[in-house]
């Protein structure tokens, strides 16, 4: 990224100072590197599963062996019907689920930090935001600064209209517009709908933001400590449109030294 210096608007849109940009921002875009980490973090969410070593075997069976004119599969004592067996009613599984099967992914500490740059940086790149699908046609500047009065917003309704006034909102209409529900047996397992992603917005500490934002749908709220690749490129997708506080932004220099 070639710019070396942002500005920072209030919550009206008005640009109010300048601040120079992290070296963070610098970092180049290494889609590979994101996708491996958002899939390691995926990857800690999944729950281990397993199967009874017994399923399907507490039966007393026999096979009536050769010369009967039968399938030599296990039956019920008595020569009834077939179980025991794989592709049987009641019957075992061929391969089940083991719990000491690996899903939980790894990678090194250094990859992990470089994928959390190159999200980072991705931010600020107005040509993967949109290729990402964001509406970023309204947005003031990227990377997009706010005051740290955004942070004490207690009703919705003033964060929607900061959105407004910040250009973010037509990207919260985008999503809102992708909302549909899913189809067959989906919607039975706890996930009916689902939407598109929307802004991120980073803030520097826990404020009334946290309650007063979370109902705008696809919109995510977080503290710059607690950022990782998975919030800043959903689906291993880089360029997230994404709002700092300011004080979040300086933190950045903090966080990151001086390295790109």
């Amino acid at each position: 990224m070639g710019k070396v210096t942002t500005k920072v608007f209030d919550l009206d849109g008005k640009a109010i100072s300048k601040l120079k940009v992290p070296t963070v921002f610098k970092t180049p875009l290494r889609p590979d590197v994101i996708k491996r980490a958002v899939i390691t973090l995926q990857s800690h969410r999944f729950q281990p599963q397993g199967r009874d070593p017994l399923a399907g075997k507490r039966r007393s069976v026999e096979s009536l062996g050769a010369g009967h004119g039968t399938a030599r599969v296990p039956r019920l004592m008595g020569g009834g019907r077939a179980t025991y067996a794989v592709g049987t009613v009641g019957g075992r599984q061929a391969f089940p689920p083991v719990i000491q099967k690996k899903i939980s992914k790894k990678i090194p500490k250094k990859e992990m930090q470089l994928a959390l740059r190159s999200a980072l940086a991705a931010t600020a790149s107005k040509e993967t935001i949109s290729a990402r699908g964001h509406m970023v046609e309204e947005v003031r500047d990227l990377p997009l600064v706010v005051a740290d009065d955004i942070k004490d917003l207690k009703k919705t309704s003033d964060v929607e209209k900061a959105f407004l006034k910040l250009g973010i909102w037509p990207d919260v209409i985008r999503v809102k517009e992708s909302l549909k529900e899913r189809a067959g047996r989906g919607k039975m397992r706890g996930r009916r709908t689902k939407h598109a992603v929307g802004p991120l917005l980073v803030v520097s500490e826990n404020g009334s933001i946290f309650q007063a934002a979370r109902n705008i749908l696809g919109t995510d709220i977080s503290v710059v400590n607690n950022l990782n690749a998975e919030l800043l490129a959903p689906g291993t997708h880089p360029g997230r449109l994404t709002v700092w506080s300011k004080s979040a932004f300086e933190k950045l220099n903090e966080m990151f030294g001086k390295g790109g």
